[in-house]
């Protein structure tokens, strides 16, 4: 039997817990006779373009057990879109390389092009086994209950908003109001995750606005000027992606990047936060805070979900499981299981995951669409992990 090699690498923003996946292809992969080497991308398709790959078949068990616990993109990332012109390149490289499986971590885009490197290589006689891995913290991919990464960045959001949400409650004679702005494009899954934060009646976040529920000037001042008057203070989450319900971004600007994907700005007065800021300080006179974390939460290996990490290490052992028994043009997927949490893993076709994205359900936001229903909370909270319990004396 001709022992082939192994190709992996990774695309887009990273996760706290990318690399528990990377490395359980390494080890899972190395365990097959049928693999002689397993190469890494170095700055994901832009280093295979150049045939800048890594070796890394040796790497110690111990480099690859730090590796499984480290942040963000140990290989590498890109945000490179190929290009039709690209793909002879492409399979002259994964020729040159001996390469039968390939396997990429990422999202959407990453999908699309796993899914049009494997079709040009079926077409130029040269098949290989291609398998997605799911990763991203926005939770937007279709066919999967969650993707890997999200529920590490959902415990980020959920106790900076806990924490967060204790500083403006005991600083409200100074700042009347606090407003944390998430990452999550378009897709309103890390901002509802605030709401695992609170404990008791009146706690933190005490408005959410998501994306899939378009916002109002002026109901949006009103909803605030309310929860200040009952509390003293408010505290608000909203995604980067919020829109008016005229359909314009709340954010001053955006642009958008290679694959047409929305990029909402945070500098320059563009931020969603700083503008809801702005609206707030000039209609109340008030004093307050925004918070942008930006790309905090795609690395912050303090706040790791230990369920998030085991679940992206069994999505790189299944991937190279299914590459080995003959599959390709697949995505790991997981499937919730009813009762107590346990998932099942599955799969999905790579057309349908890049085509396709998954938005918050309705059932999921409640029926004012300014908070999330107790369904999503029954969703999240399993993800999430226990989060820590605060002392208050304000009831005092």
């Amino acid at each position: 039997m001709q022992r082939r090699n192994v190709l992996i690498g990774q695309s887009g923003g990273p996760t706290a817990v990318i690399n528990a996946s990377l490395a359980a292809v390494v080890k899972q992969a190395r365990r097959s006779k049928k693999v002689d080497r397993v190469y890494g991308m170095r700055f994901g398709v832009e280093g295979l373009l150049k045939g800048h790959l890594v070796d890394l078949t040796e790497l110690p068990p111990e480099r690859l057990t730090r590796l499984a616990r480290t942040p963000s993109s140990a290989l590498g990332s890109s945000r490179h879109k190929l290009s039709d012109d690209e793909l002879p390149q492409v399979l002259e490289q994964l020729r040159r390389w001996n390469v039968a499986y390939l396997f990429m971590i990422g999202g959407n885009d990453t999908m699309e092009t796993i899914h049009r490197v494997e079709q040009h290589c079926a077409e130029e006689h040269f098949p290989i086994h291609g398998i997605g891995i799911p990763k991203t913290v926005d939770n937007d991919l279709f066919g999967t209950d969650h993707t890997p990464g999200y529920p590490s960045a959902a415990r980020y959001v959920a106790l900076s908003a806990l924490q967060g949400g204790r500083l403006a409650c005991d600083m409200q004679r100074v700042d009347q109001y606090l407003i944390l702005q998430t990452v999550g494009r378009d897709a309103g899954w890390l901002p509802a995750a605030a709401a695992a934060a609170r404990k008791r009646e009146g706690d933190a976040p005490h408005l959410i606005y998501v994306p899939e529920a378009p916002m109002h000037r002026d109901t949006f001042l009103q909803e605030a000027t309310n929860c200040i008057d009952r509390n003293g203070w408010v505290s608000i989450v909203c995604g980067e992606g919020v829109i008016w319900d005229d359909g314009t971004p709340v954010s001053a600007s955006s642009t958008s990047d290679r694959f047409s994907n929305i990029e909402y700005g945070a500098m320059a007065g563009t931020g969603a936060a700083l503008h809801l800021h702005r609206l707030l300080a000039e209609y109340t006179g008030f004093r307050g805070e925004f918070q942008i974390p930006e790309s905090l939460p795609m690395c912050a290996a303090d706040r790791v979900s230990e369920l998030d990490r085991k679940e992206a290490a069994a999505c790189g052992r299944e991937a190279v499981r299914l590459a080995l028994a003959g599959a390709s043009g697949l995505m790991v997927g997981m499937a919730r299981r009813p009762g107590a949490y346990a998932v099942e893993y599955t799969t999905v076709p790579l057309q349908e995951v890049a085509r396709r994205t998954k938005p918050m359900p309705n059932e999921y936001l409640a029926d004012h669409r300014r908070d999330v229903s107790p369904e999503f909370l029954a969703y999240v909270r399993p993800l999430i992990g226990e989060l820590p319990e605060h002392e208050s004396l304000h009831d005092l």
